[in-house]
Parts: C-alpha cells; sequence; structure tokens
C-alpha cells in the first residue's frame, strides 16, 4: 500500500480521518458511491471541502494511486469528483487509479480551489 507522505492525516480539531496508517488486515475497505444528501450536517460538508482542496493540492489533474487514502471519505466523492482511470475499476484495490473532474470538483467545492483558505 503507498503510503501519501504530505498528505493531511485527517481535518485538524475533528476525527475526521483522510488517511489510514496500515492496511486492513480483514480486506481492503472498498470504495462506493455514496449520495450526499443537501440536509448533511457542516462539519460532515466542512470535511469533503478540506478533503478535496487537499487531494487537489496533492495530485492535481495527474491520476494518483488510492493507496493510503481513506475509503470512507473518498466514497463520499466518488464517481462524481473523483473518477476511476481504469475499466474495469476494482474498488477493493489500494493500487487503483483515480483522477479528480476538475470541472465537477470545482463546481461542487469552488471554496476547495481558493488558494487563500487553509485547510490544514
Amino acid at each position: 500500500m503507498l503510503k501519501h507522505r504530505g498528505f493531511p492525516g485527517r481535518l485538524s480539531g475533528t476525527d475526521y480521518q483522510f488517511v489510514i496508517r496500515r492496511a486492513n488486515p480483514k480486506g481492503v475497505s472498498p470504495i462506493t458511491r455514496r449520495e450526499r444528501y443537501r440536509d448533511r450536517r457542516p462539519p460532515d460538508r466542512r470535511a469533503d471541502t478540506a478533503f478535496m482542496a487537499a487531494l487537489w493540492r496533492h495530485f492535481g489533474t495527474e491520476p494518483f494511486e488510492r493507496g493510503n487514502l481513506d475509503a470512507g471519505r473518498l466514497s463520499w466523492l466518488f464517481g462524481r469528483e473523483v473518477l476511476p482511470v481504469d475499466d474495469p475499476f476494482d474498488p477493493e484495490s489500494y493500487e487503483a487509479l483515480l483522477v479528480i473532474d476538475e470541472q465537477a470538483a470545482r463546481a461542487a467545492f469552488p471554496e476547495a480551489f481558493d488558494e487563500s483558505e487553509d485547510w490544514e
């Protein structure tokens, strides 16, 4: 499992984690598309925005390996702002390649692309 050095571990001041420390010995947690409803709590929306900002600053438009990125946090963005590169996509692989759909991400999380905002 690739560890993304320099990627924030969590949203500071919260328990919303962005990365995992080690591979799950019981098997890889799959990435699945989760629906984001309008009535989500503000802290949940802030965590999504901060995670997108971290992804953008770390990877930009380049494809990236899932590695130690948290499957639960990725699942909130998967299928909309974060897309699979490979076809067929293996949602249970730490080596799976993903890419940010910049247009969708900017529409959903415009504040994540604001360079003056400090998410860490």
